[in-house]
């Protein structure tokens, strides 16, 4: 069978499972199984495809159409420009995260600091300010082995070494060490959130999406303990649902935090809310 007449098919499954972007999809995945760029496949669309392509596309694509996530099926995802590999122990890496890197960059304006990351998944959020910033210090912990294995071949794929990953549920494993900055994508949805029947979070992890008190109990968590591992004037960033700002800046207020902020998404949604902790303050 003829490769554009591949993709035709089985955009069209796709499409008929619901799958939102049917031939992206499609193209994504014979790219994989090819190993080969979007732009090649346009190219040489009349070639025929060998047997044992088409086997493992269609593969692929009974899997998509289950609605099993890109990301997992390819094993990786782009994140600030770096390709990460993903799987089913971590959240897969999304553009909203990306807000994150930046309100971080945004504070990252000394030589050097001490920068860390709570619950790194796939290792996105260091990896990437790793990247920008390569004179500061910057350690991700994750609870789950799997996803620390995960983020140390990430950081191996692209260089950065020198990062440190850890095995730590929360600051558990830091001892009293300090960092100027300190982020995290923690869980942050209530066990009944709709989202969690809806697309690729139904085959993500739970325990990286779901808290207690309706989403709120990690973030608050956070907000209380990270004080302790904060440096003088040391900022905390969380990433949150888009109704959680309000709580998140209450949260922070009452914790004895200043300069509070909230950033909004690219679609003008609460995303991260950011407190920086005082020089003087009893913690």
């Amino acid at each position: 069978m003829r490769l554009d007449t591949l993709l035709l098919r089985a955009a069209r499954r796709l499409s008929e499972s619901g799958s939102p972007s049917p031939r992206l999809d499609a193209d994504v995945l014979l790219c994989h199984v090819m190993q080969v760029e979007r732009s090649w496949l346009y190219t040489w669309g009349d070639r025929q495809a060998e047997p044992w392509v088409q086997a493992r596309f269609e593969a692929l694509i009974a899997a998509r159409a289950q609605g099993w996530p890109v990301a997992y099926l390819t094993e990786e995802r782009e994140f600030w420009g770096l390709r990460l590999m993903t799987g089913p122990s971590t959240l897969i890496p999304r553009p909203d995260t990306e807000r994150l890197v930046e309100a971080a960059l945004a504070q990252a304006d000394s030589e050097s600091g001490r920068f860390l990351d709570l619950g790194t998944g796939t290792g996105a959020v260091a990896l990437a300010f790793a990247c920008e910033r390569p004179t500061w210090e910057v350690v991700a912990v994750d609870r789950e082995p799997a996803a620390v294995a995960l983020a140390k071949a990430n950081a191996q794929r692209h260089g950065l070494t020198r990062v440190e990953i850890l095995i730590s549920d929360w600051f558990e494993a830091l001892g009293k060490r300090q960092f100027a900055i300190i982020v995290s994508n923690p869980p942050y949805l209530a066990s009944d959130d709709p989202h969690l029947a809806l697309g690729d979070v139904r085959f993500e992890p739970r325990s990286a999406l779901v808290a207690g008190k309706q989403g709120l109990a990690d973030l608050e968590a956070l907000v209380d303990t990270a004080r302790d591992q904060l440096e003088p004037h040391g900022w905390l960033m969380l990433e949150h649902g888009m109704q959680q700002g309000a709580a998140v800046r209450s949260a922070l207020e009452a914790a004895g935090y200043e300069q509070i902020e909230t950033v909004c998404d690219l679609e003008g949604r609460d995303r991260v809310t950011l407190g920086r902790w005082p020089a003087t303050t009893e913690r």
